[in-house]
């Protein structure tokens, strides 16, 4: 009989392949990943890593979906406490911990879009898109949304519009990042000139 194994060693040996599944995504792309780099990566044997994902498509889902829920439920922590800028959040939401517009891009961003794009015709990663785009765009609508009843944020565009918008501004950058380098697509000026403008939206001096 094979030794039980705890339920924390168990996310912790999930945890583990994730971590390693992400490298290797970045490195190869989505496509041209498969589960034997995974594997090797994450240095389990080929049954240790079926126990936990049946398929690439899992393993990729999976990081995608706890990155956007650890994201998520950070925001909402943030929101129910008392915040001194929902303009400071909105841009940590935005660029990260430095808050700054910069030239630096999620290097998981352009292998999110391939997955997504060479998936259009599936259905199920279609759904799994769409669930995925108005989940994301509700971090920001929330954000927008208690800024404006706080009366930190004007109210003369619509919360949802605007945190359409930065989602498409991000996926452009995203797609074009994936094509040419951030110096070339001017990544930083856009996303200073990006800034100026959700500033002018929302009122902020």
């Amino acid at each position: 009989m094979s030794p039980k194994v705890s339920k924390e060693h168990q996310q912790q040996r999930r945890t583990k392949i994730l971590e390693a599944a992400k490298q290797v995504f970045i490195e190869n792309g989505y496509e041209r990943t498969t589960m034997k780099h995974v594997m090797d990566a994450s240095n389990v044997s080929r049954g240790g890593l079926y126990q936990y994902f049946a398929n690439k498509e899992e393993v990729f889902e999976s990081l995608l979906y706890e990155s956007l829920l650890r994201v998520s439920e950070e925001t909402s922590e943030l929101l129910n406490q008392n915040v001194d800028s929902y303009w400071e959040l909105l841009l940590l939401r935005m660029f990260g911990k430095s808050r700054v517009p910069n030239d630096r891009m999620d290097p998981l961003a352009p292998v999110t879009l391939e997955f997504f794009i060479t998936g259009r015709n599936d259905e199920r990663r279609k759904r799994y898109g769409q669930e995925r785009y108005f989940y994301g765009t509700k971090i920001f609508s929330d954000v927008i949304k208690e800024g404006q009843k706080n009366k930190e944020f004007s109210k003369k565009y619509d919360s949802e519009v605007l945190a359409r918008m930065i989602v498409s501004f991000i996926d452009g950058l995203a797609l074009d990042y994936a094509i040419l380098s951030a110096e070339e697509i001017m990544m930083e000026e856009q996303s200073i000139l990006f800034v100026q403008f959700l500033k002018f939206a929302l009122d902020i001096e």
